[in-house]
């Protein structure tokens, strides 16, 4: 079933804004870090509690929270398990290499290994547009991010590729109909953070109960969680899943023209000329993306026709 230009179009500015709202998300998950003194991985939990909850809250609003049913459900719980799967990975990666390599290392593979296991799906080779989308886009987020200072370890990058493979088939998962968006973020984040609550709590969870630190939270769960995967989720019914992990390239690009503007930070040559590479690659993927599967453009499933499908 094909996919008309407009829905195209829809599909992929819901993907740029998912992409820079990922981008805000690194400020101020690092400013709740800074200012309520917890591990990373405790921040993340909260982005996917205050995210799922947040996203709870709308769908009841607008389209009642239904339990879902059983065969829905056990979609859920492996997109929950992705969540959570693919948080702790990132962040063991961070603590066994750097920022920078995890980020590079799970960001830049998700791209390369969708476009891998679609070609041996579909038995045909990627468009070239495609691969120059692809490559293009991993060569200028290295160059945008890579630091000589970044020490990466086989370790690290181990887990940053797990990280990498688990967004991967989040969003091969995702991309299939039969669930709204904002219900799919709703569940999904809930039942990831509370996977991670258990290490979360052992590491300690309590937040100071201050105006900064609560709003910075909110914001936190509310804009580059709920509604950044709300936007990805609505993005992929009507893209190819290569496309949507590309748009996750907007994240690091976005965020270090938030460091740019807002934290002074410098960029030297390399990094501006990743950052060029980088939004020419994107533009390639968006102007020729690759045809969107059959069980993709497919009807959406009765079950996920709620008020919050609609426009």
């Amino acid at each position: 079933m094909s996919i008309s230009a407009p829905s195209r179009a829809r599909s992929s500015a819901a993907l740029v804004i998912a992409g820079v709202l990922w981008g805000t998300g690194g400020l101020s998950g690092s400013l709740l870090g800074h200012q309520a003194g917890v591990h990373p991985l405790v921040v993340a939990t909260y982005r996917l509690l205050v995210g799922g909850a947040a996203s709870a809250v709308y769908v009841a609003l607008t389209a009642g929270l239904r339990f879902p049913a059983k065969q829905t459900w056990r979609r859920l719980l492996l997109i929950g398990s992705l969540f959570a799967f693919f948080q702790a990975s990132y962040f063991a990666a961070v603590a066994l290499s750097s920022v920078s390599v995890a980020t590079m290392t799970t960001i830049g593979s998700s791209p390369v290994a969708l476009a891998v296991a679609s070609a041996i799906r579909t038995r045909r080779a990627p468009r070239v547009t495609t691969l120059v989308s692809v490559l293009g886009a991993v060569a200028g987020l290295v160059l945008l991010r890579w630091s000589p200072d970044s020490v990466a370890q086989p370790a690290g990058i181990l887990f940053a590729l797990l990280a990498g493979s688990g967004f991967a088939v989040l969003t091969t998962v995702t991309a299939k109909p039969g669930l709204a968006p904002m219900t799919t973020t709703a569940y999904g984040c809930l039942l990831g953070g509370l996977l991670l609550t258990p290490a979360a709590a052992w590491l300690g969870m309590a937040l100071p109960l201050r105006p900064d630190v609560l709003l910075v939270a909110a914001y936190f769960g509310i804009v580059p969680t709920a509604a950044a995967y709300a936007a990805y989720f609505r993005g992929l019914s009507g893209a190819h899943p290569v496309l949507g992990a590309l748009s996750a390239l907007l994240e690091p690009l976005t965020a270090t023209i938030l460091s740019v503007a807002l934290l002074g930070e410098r960029l030297g040559v390399l990094a501006w000329t990743g950052a060029a590479l980088l939004v020419a690659a994107l533009a390639v993927g968006y102007w020729r993306p690759e045809p969107v599967s059959e069980v993709q453009s497919g009807a959406t499933a009765p079950e996920s026709r709620t008020a919050a499908d609609r426009p």
